[in-house]
């Protein structure tokens, strides 16, 4: 899946960079990154039904889908009036109010209930925010999702395509267009700290106020009774087969970095970091599996908050063994003032615990301490502290010390990724021998039609759980967006004589998968040919990147697009994503992206991804991902006394030949591709027989330099 687009966190109350994965361009989006440019922006023009009458003998119009566009502009334009007739409320009192993408662990999938943003604009993506004042509405988005948000936006919203060069921020843009000293609103439980600190200083330049509304959220006012109700899945028990690690020696772990911290207790707020932690697994999230809840960790027990009725007996006593109580979800803010009136040393992630968490917290300090120089205490002061207490609340500013441990795998976790990617990779075979029969036979299929019959032979394969993404099933032009969706009512069918681009994963008990295969049912161009020869070509140079130890990804991620870049062309997203075992199909910190603010070293054990691109827009788009893990590499050299690392395949599925151009390849590139279709085969065809182990035969043969 394509990354998204990486960018750094930095923490107003710390000297420290933080590198958090979910606080990137990302979901939300970054209220804040620059770009300045010449262009202006307005609302797209109305798409209304068009009569033509000529000598009153024939009458043209537009196809239903306008009139269908009509109803929906009709529709947002009722959401807009009601949103913006709350801003006058008693209590409420604002004139602009910022919907987000996250919910209140910055998740980049949600839940349907907390699809607020999705809700009020009609923009699918997962990555956006929406910005209403009292007469405009606008949306900010980046380049994976430009095109799907001229489709879905209707005529009342702006777009904002951030990462094109002029394109304001929101912050900028609320200080365009609202008059000095106005009040614009948030759901505080749906920005981090460090977002809402960063967008209150910016309005702050024209004396705008930055108004939390914690006791409700104005877009969830309006949804009403046809919100979705909150998910009540049950959770279970990620076994120690696959874990690699139990759960009271990852607590103790965390325990000693408390106490080295001077920090009594943790709030855990991201889903995937609690799910690591404590070795549980959920259903609540399309995608990920993992379960709505808090974790707060102290030197001496610790707390789950989570709605109760999602925990079997099983799980209870999971939890029990490893001394875990349970809290209802909706009491976190009790506790957290609980925590301040103990004199607690609260270590707080404020790149991704949100902001209602945190200034509560502040707020507790404040009137327990009676003093506001206390909650900004740093590491060197909290170590004379035994056991992290005083009597008096501190907050301590630091990067989850999960989200590391999270992402460097241990021996279970990687073989784990290593036999689900294998049993990935027969689903993937047998898919691709149907695809090609049925496509030679002349059968008409459409794009979800593809998309289902892959989930169908990836169901088939043990331990299998769900998709890791919505699969992208593109046709021609639609491979030109970057994360695009087939939608049933609307979807393309799949073409001979188009490129077919297909991007999907799947969640395993014991792994997770992500890979993207470009290829052609037909006669390719010559420019298709070059372009994805080129692709190929920076996939194969990451592939082989030798680097030194502490080698942030950014440093690697040119590596990937050189060979674009020597004809002028390039992509807009990051090459390179964490992704989680048995977890999350992105994950931090490690990226590899143009954005250099990631100063995370790639360290052995971490998995990324590997997936450079190419969209000519309303033509074709090509990717090719193949995920790859860190490890050590045997150079007959140490300089600098410090080891070299490079990347291990996890990924084991043909890349279609029939779109190499050979003269563009070098003969150790030739060599690259028929090693590696070598060990497809090996690895692969055990798992195979009928005309599925045929095709990975036929699929991978060698190629020889013309």
């Amino acid at each position: 899946m394509s990354p998204l687009t990486l960018s750094t966190a930095f923490s107003p109350r710390s000297s420290q960079l933080h590198p958090r994965c979910l606080h990137f361009l990302s979901h939300s989006l970054p209220i804040f990154y620059k770009f300045k440019s010449p262009h202006s922006f307005c609302p797209k023009s109305q798409n209304r039904p068009i009569f033509l009458v000529r000598n009153c003998a024939s009458i043209t119009a537009k196809p239903s889908s306008q009139f269908r566009k009509k109803s929906a502009d009709s529709e947002q334009d009722e959401k807009l009036r009601s949103l913006r007739e709350l801003f006058s409320k008693p209590g409420i009192g604002i004139d602009a109010y910022i919907i987000p993408s996250q919910d209140a662990h910055q998740s980049e999938f949600i839940a349907e209930c907390y699809m607020r943003r999705a809700y009020i604009s009609g923009f699918t993506g997962s990555a956006g925010t929406a910005v209403v004042t009292k007469d405009k509405a606008a949306l900010w988005t980046d380049g994976r999702y430009f095109l799907q948000a001229e489709k879905q936006l209707s005529s009342n919203w702006i777009l904002m395509r951030a990462g094109n060069y002029g394109v304001p921020t929101t912050s900028e843009w609320l200080n365009d267009v609202l008059a000095p000293g106005c009040r614009i609103g948030i759901d505080p439980f749906l920005f981090s700290s460090d977002a809402a600190e960063e967008l209150k200083e910016a309005i702050a330049k024209k004396n705008h106020e930055l108004v939390y509304l914690y006791d409700l959220n104005l877009v969830d006012e309006i949804w009403k009774e046809s919100r979705p109700e909150p998910p009540r899945k049950p959770i279970r028990v990620h076994e120690l087969t696959y874990a690699g690690l139990d759960v009271s020696s990852k607590l103790s772990s965390l325990r000693s970095e408390l106490i080295d911290a001077g920090c009594s207790a943790i709030v855990v707020s991201m889903l995937d970091e609690v799910s690591w932690l404590l070795n549980l697994r959920g259903n609540d999230v399309p995608n990920s599996p993992v379960m709505y809840a808090y974790l707060i960790v102290e030197i001496d027990g610790a707390k789950l908050f989570i709605d109760d009725s999602k925990v079997s007996p099983e799980v209870m006593d999971h939890l029990k063994n490893a001394g875990i109580e349970l809290r209802p979800y909706e009491s976190i803010l009790a506790e957290i003032k609980n925590l301040a009136a103990k004199g607690a040393h609260l270590w707080l992630d404020t790149s991704s615990v949100n902001a209602a968490i945190v200034n509560t917290y502040e707020a507790a300090c404040d009137q327990y301490s009676g003093s506001l120089d206390n909650k900004r205490k740093n590491k060197s002061e909290a170590y004379g502290v035994a056991n992290g207490q005083s009597g008096v609340p501190t907050g301590v500013y630091k990067i989850s010390p999960i989200l590391l441990a999270k992402a460097v795998k241990n021996q279970a976790e990687l073989e784990g990724m290593r036999n689900s990617h294998l049993r990935d990779a027969a689903a993937l075979a047998q898919f691709w021998s149907w695809l090609e029969e049925e496509i030679l036979k002349g059968v008409l299929l459409t794009e979800v039609d593809v998309a289902d019959k892959l989930l169908q032979f990836r169901s088939m394969q043990a331990g299998f759980l769900d998709t890791s993404f919505d699969t992208i099933s593109a046709s021609g032009a639609n491979g030109a967006i970057i994360h695009y969706k087939p939608n049933p009512d609307s979807c393309s069918i799949v073409d001979v004589k188009k490129m077919f681009l297909l991007d999907s994963g799947a969640q395993y008990i014991d792994g997770t998968t992500d890979i993207t295969r470009t290829v052609h049912f037909g006669e390719p161009t010559p420019r298709q040919k070059e372009c994805f020869t080129r692709v190929l070509q920076g996939h194969i140079a990451l592939d082989q990147a030798v680097f030194p130890e502490n080698t942030p990804g950014f440093v690697l991620d040119a590596f990937a697009r050189s060979f674009l870049w020597k004809i002028g062309l390039d992509y807009r997203h990051g090459t390179g994503h964490g992704v989680g075992a048995a977890l999350n199909v992105h994950e931090g910190p490690q990226s590899i992206s143009f954005r250099f603010g990631n100063m995370t070293p790639l360290q052995k054990g971490m998995i990324v991804s590997n997936e450079p691109g190419y969209y000519e827009d309303h033509a074709f788009g090509i990717r090719i991902e193949n995920l790859l893990c860190v490890k050590e590499m045997d150079t007959p050299n140490r300089f600098g006394g410090i080891g070299y690392l490079g990347f291990e395949k996890l990924t084991f599925v043909p890349i279609q030949n029939e779109l190499v151009e050979l003269s563009l390849l070098s003969t150790a590139e030739i060599d690259w591709l028929n090693d590696y279709h070598s060990e497809v085969w090996e690895k692969v065809s055990p798992l195979l027989d009928g005309s599925a182990r045929q095709w990975l035969w036929d699929n991978t043969r060698p190629l020889a330099k013309q």
